[in-house]
């Protein structure tokens, strides 16, 4: 095999906890995870001379060892000692900065490409290894489909897959720092923690209703009071159809679920009136990325 072309799938929250900081400076964290038909491309081929090149359809994106993609292609290459080289190409859809993990994703799908192309056999556990080295978010993004997450983001149990709906996604024309989120929540102010263990039974009995009854991210304490535009999109979207909205990882993207596809549609043809939302899609929920 000489090339590989992967998609490299976004993901939600359907409910984001904090549980404690940990000594080490992470936080421990309690989250569902549900990987979104809305993904980027990464074409990977193989090349004699033992060197890394990376370009990108974004061209404020890093594409050095600055760069998650290529930092995985280079930790492949150390550890394996691979001597070739390669060259890849990276076409972003995903928001960046917004929540989805785009940048774990990408760096989850050129460690699955090094495995594909240099015919290595690593098994997911073993990618699941290399990519915490490199992000929390690497080896869900290694999983995909619905998971709990728990530790700081790592140690994950898959859990029932979500009902049939579709899911759009707003990205608002703001940064925020997770950093800056992190270091602001306030885990001793909070007065409510997300029913995580209610949601996996209702994601068990298909309950769409229930499901997005219970959509909760305590990041959001410090997200909106921040940036107010988030809750303004999210009662948009409710005001629009949507069962349920909440913002994605600590933001700022914004997602709200629908029963059906053409009421969000909807919901998306009114979404464009709306200056301040820079990115929207209509996507469904993904089982298994692997299989799409």
């Amino acid at each position: 095999m000489d090339s590989v072309v992967l998609k490299s799938y976004g993901k939600i929250n359907l409910g984001l906890d904090v549980l404690r900081k940990r000594p080490d400076g992470y936080h421990e964290v309690r989250m569902i995870m549900q990987t979104v038909g809305l993904y980027d491309m990464l074409t990977m081929k193989k090349k004699k001379e033992d060197k890394i090149s990376m370009k990108c359809n974004l061209s404020f994106l890093p594409v050095d060892e600055k760069n998650l993609v290529y930092r995985a292609a280079s930790l492949i290459k150390e550890t394996y000692g691979i001597s070739e080289g390669v060259d890849i190409s990276l076409n972003k859809k995903i928001p960046v900065a917004a929540g989805m993990a785009g940048g774990s994703s990408n760096c989850a799908a050129a460690l699955k490409g090094m495995n594909q192309l240099f015919d290595l056999g690593l098994t997911t556990d073993e990618l699941c290894d290399l990519g915490v080295k490199l992000g929390a978010d690497v080896p869900y993004c290694i999983w995909g489909g619905t998971a709990l997450a728990e530790g700081i983001g790592e140690k994950l149990t898959r859990i029932a897959s979500m009902p049939s709906c579709s899911i759009l996604i707003a990205k608002p024309g703001i940064s925020v720092s997770t950093a800056f989120v992190y270091k602001n929540l306030k885990l001793d102010q909070l007065d409510h923690h997300p029913d995580i263990d209610g949601m996996i039974k209702d994601l068990e009995s298909k309950d769409l209703k229930g499901i997005c009854e219970k959509l909760e991210n305590v990041l959001e304490t410090v997200t909106i009071p921040e940036y107010p535009v988030i809750e303004q999109i999210k009662k948009f979207l409710k005001n629009h159809g949507a069962m349920g909205s909440l913002m994605s990882g600590s933001g700022p993207t914004i997602f709200g679920i629908y029963k059906d596809k053409k009421t969000a549609r909807e919901a998306l043809a009114a979404l464009k009136d709306m200056k301040e939302v820079r990115q929207a899609y209509v996507v469904d929920p993904v089982d298994d990325p692997d299989q799409m």
